[in-house]
């Protein structure tokens, strides 16, 4: 089954770029965590700082591009890692070994899998 683990965390930590010390002291976790996952990581990356998101809201159809993430809260999406695994309890395992500074989440949701032959198939 497919798992998308939604990385969440005060981004302020990591500074505007992530980088730094805060980034530099989790690198080398995220990178050791890829290599034992193996093929069960299917993808993943950080994402760059909120502040360079754009959004576009659709209302009644009427579409508008906004500066700034969907939603302004403390804790942002910063990342993710998509991995197959046999059922909810491995992917759970994984998600308590994706490295955090001190504070965050990660939210395990379920993908829902393209048809057979892909998409182009269809």
């Amino acid at each position: 089954m497919l798992y998308a683990l939604l990385i969440y965390e005060d981004e302020t930590v990591y500074g505007p770029n992530k980088e730094g010390p805060a980034m530099d002291a989790i690198r080398p976790r995220h990178i050791a965590l890829v290599r034992e996952l193996g093929a069960k990581r299917i993808g993943g990356s950080g994402l760059k700082s909120v502040k360079l998101a754009t959004t576009i809201r659709t209302d009644n159809g009427r579409q508008t591009v906004h500066d700034g993430p969907f939603a302004e809260t403390k804790e942002q999406l910063g990342g993710f890692y998509l991995i197959d695994v046999a059922d909810l309890d491995e992917a759970l395992a994984i998600a308590r070994r994706v490295p955090l500074t001190a504070h965050g989440a990660i939210e395990v949701r379920p993908v829902i899998p393209p048809p057979p032959g892909g998409y182009e198939a269809q």
